[in-house]
């Protein structure tokens, strides 16, 4: 998965990196100060991702503040398969952390939460978190999580400076995209940057299209879920043609087979080309290489077909959890702390350790204003509610070669035709292995 690949590997380190004492307050989480004078120690999982460490330290920290009484002591595991195989180990063993932070989504539900996590539905924090967000948290109808951080946006990072001098509009249909481009070529800039010296920035053209899917078909991830939609049939064909259609117009940079993302971004930011397909979790790169740039870079949804539908499709944030194990006092601290988490200073408190990537997932938090232009161009979407979250949070079908086959078709060696249903026959085995019906 493109979220997996930006929080991958790891060592093992089991370690408490922090310790911060916090303490019980009112039942809003984020209120009062203690209305309790008993001690509870909570210990915390994340991974060891640097951001994610300092994140967990601040986000500790500010809770300590309004509640003195209650220690929390952050515990750190691997990322990737390492880490996932951690946490399910100890959820299967009863032997899990008080509180944890996990993906959301398809791998949330591989969890199996309704026997290993307890719910928070509830709790009046919920009525606070985003519609898009909570579905990836819950599970028959019961909500199980807080959002650990910010969501990202897919979808077309653009020149601004491009845009202006060309007198170019955002567009909202692909036929729009393309006219532009065939403007930008004829400027002299390349109109499409792509990375494939990172595999992985080839997949985004395909995933992230998903919101155009589900607005031509709703439901289309269940019936994906359920191999009774394939890649190899519209709408989710057109993600494959839209990486053949710019590679056979000429589009790309000449040096696509190579370069990778972040010497991508600064070509992107210095106005080389002037549309680059990418996650904003991206953005940050620009802050080393081209930091008095950083705000000639806006973004735009992947256009669809249709201007009146016209969305974003958002990787969504990890989640904070709570084991079943967790009981009593602990259970009642450790739901102050998720909802902490989903209160405007929790969510300050993560920014000021990480920079946000994109919107919060919790009404009332405003992103900060020192934030760059392309991040704040993703909140219009969500404020309005035109996002749609990536396939990978609605269904658990992903196969692993993907980026190999999107590779492979922007690079002109395979069709799009041949490269969806190959994609669809790579599937197969994953599917089977989750024992999904209709494989």
């Amino acid at each position: 998965m493109v979220r997996s690949r930006l929080w991958r590997a790891g060592v093992l380190a089991l370690l408490v990196v922090g310790g911060v004492v916090a303490g019980c307050g009112d039942d809003s989480g984020g209120g009062g100060g203690s209305s309790s004078n008993e001690k509870v120690t909570l210990s915390f999982l994340v991974d060891n991702g640097e951001p994610t460490v300092k994140a967990a330290q601040a986000l500790a920290g500010a809770f300590h503040a309004k509640n003195p009484n209650i220690t929390i002591k952050v515990e750190t595991r691997p990322q990737g398969s390492d880490g996932d195989n951690v946490v399910k180990t100890r959820l299967s063993t009863q032997d899990m952390t008080d509180v944890f932070m996990y993906n959301s989504g398809s791998l949330f539900q591989a969890l199996k939460p309704e026997q290993n996590l307890q719910p928070v539905t509830d709790e009046p924090f919920v009525k606070q978190l985003d519609k898009a967000f909570m579905p990836t948290v819950s599970a028959n109808h019961q909500v199980y999580g807080s959002p650990w951080g910010t969501a990202f946006g897919g979808g077309i990072l653009y020149n601004r400076k491009v845009y202006k001098k060309l007198g170019l509009e955002v567009p909202k249909t692909w036929d729009e995209f393309m006219a532009n481009n065939a403007k930008i070529k004829k400027a002299g800039i390349d109109p499409v940057i792509q990375s494939y010296g990172e595999t992985w920035s080839s997949q985004l053209f395909v995933l992230a299209d998903y919101h155009n899917v589900a607005a031509q078909m709703p439901g289309w991830d269940q019936k994906y879920t359920h191999n009774q939609a394939k890649y190899e049939q519209p709408p989710a064909l057109e993600g494959f043609q839209h990486l053949e259609e710019v590679k056979k117009d000429g589009y790309l940079n000449k040096n696509f087979g190579s370069i990778k993302v972040p010497a991508a971004m600064s070509y992107l930011a210095q106005g080389k080309g002037a549309h680059y397909p990418q996650l904003t979790a991206s953005v940050p790169n620009l802050a080393i290489s081209d930091p008095d740039k950083i705000n000639d870079v806006g973004f735009f949804a992947q256009p669809g077909t249709d201007a009146s539908k016209n969305g974003l499709t958002l990787w969504l944030p990890a989640g904070i959890y709570i084991p079943r194990t967790t009981e009593g006092a602990k259970l009642d601290a450790a739901k102050k702390f998720l909802a902490f988490a989903a209160t405007p200073e929790g969510c300050d408190a993560f920014a000021k350790a990480v920079p946000p990537t994109g919107p919060f997932m919790v009404k009332g938090c405003d992103l900060p204003a020192s934030v760059p232009q392309s991040i704040r161009d993703l909140q219009p979407y969500v404020d309005e509610g035109k996002v749609t979250p990536a396939l990978e949070f609605l269904s658990p079908v992903k196969g692993p070669a993907l980026e190999q086959i999107t590779v492979e078709v922007g690079s002109g060696l395979r069709n799009a035709q041949a490269g969806a249903k190959l994609y669809d026959e790579d599937v197969k085995k994953q599917a089977q292995q989750l024992g999904l019906q209709g494989w």
